[in-house]
């Protein structure tokens, strides 16, 4: 049978929980900047088919291609694995010491992968910076400005949105990875994982590793944010809502109400207990 029920889910999310925090420091960051990059090409993707159509809704049902990608060849991104890696500590399976160093460099690797793709599609649309950026570059100019000054012009409001706005994006995402896990076949994974990506995106929330994209290619494209605005107005309190929204509403929720039931069931009839084989999935996103 493809569908794999929830509890046995959590186990397989334990498993992918400590391979991932065991990845060696090479391997996360190809994976991690391929991750980047890719999630920067989706976003160009999307946004030039919601130009072409006149319909946002086209880009926010395209914008998944990217990251259903990511899944299906086990690469690393740091907002799916907020959901997934702090389990396998949670469950006492590996450190918290080297859940903190993945995050780490995962997070760094997305940002090398997003500002790399940032510098290429920069010298697509330029030639090489001979030329006035045009076609979609001030779009992504004016969404670099949105999502920055429109937060500081709200001061602390305007950061607390941000996060907030950072919560629901990941709470949303980390659905998808928890659900790519729900079926065994490519086409069961894709679909599963598709659908929460889409709610995300369609609505405007926030998302880092999107926005280091967006942020530092609208900078190259002429918006007039600064390094600091950058940090201080959007990624910082957007790592922070991701963070909750993943480890938090996804991950943590899913692990305290599936153990219990997850228990049970390895408990004999002689009331003793024996771990049951997960079906082990590949480390994804």
């Amino acid at each position: 049978m493809d569908f794999v029920k929830a509890p046995d889910l959590l186990k397989n999310l334990l498993t992918a929980g400590k391979a991932k925090s065991e990845l060696s420091t090479k391997d996360i960051l190809l994976r991690g900047s391929l991750s980047g990059a890719l999630l920067g090409v989706s976003t160009t993707l999307a946004m030039t088919a919601a130009t072409q159509t006149g319909t946002p809704l086209v880009g926010a049902l395209i914008f998944p291609i990217g990251f259903v990608m990511i899944v299906i060849l086990g690469l690393e991104l740091v907002t799916g694995s907020f959901a997934v890696v702090p389990l396998a500590a949670c469950d006492g399976k590996t450190p918290w010491l080297r859940v903190i160093t993945n995050l780490a460099l995962v997070f760094l690797a997305n940002l090398i992968g997003s500002v790399a793709y940032g510098i290429l599609y920069y010298i697509t649309v330029t030639n090489f910076g001979t030329e006035a950026p045009t076609g979609l570059a001030p779009k992504i100019a004016a969404l670099a400005e949105a999502k920055t000054l429109a937060y500081a012009a709200h001061g602390w409001a305007g950061a607390g949105t941000a996060v907030v706005k950072g919560i629901l994006c990941n709470w949303l995402v980390c659905f998808g990875v928890v659900m790519a896990f729900t079926s065994h076949s490519t086409l069961g994974k894709i679909v599963a994982a598709w659908l929460p990506i889409t709610m995300f995106f369609a609505q405007g929330f926030e998302h880092s590793v999107v926005n280091m994209f967006v942020i530092p290619t609208g900078m190259l494209f002429g918006a007039k944010v600064n390094f600091a605005q950058w940090w201080l107005w959007n990624q910082l309190p957007v790592t922070l809502g991701n963070l909750i929204g993943g480890m938090l509403f996804t991950g943590l929720f899913l692990y305290w109400t599936y153990k219990p039931a997850r228990s049970a069931a390895t408990h004999t009839s002689s009331g003793n207990s024996e771990e049951v084989s997960a079906v082990v999935e590949p480390a994804s996103a």
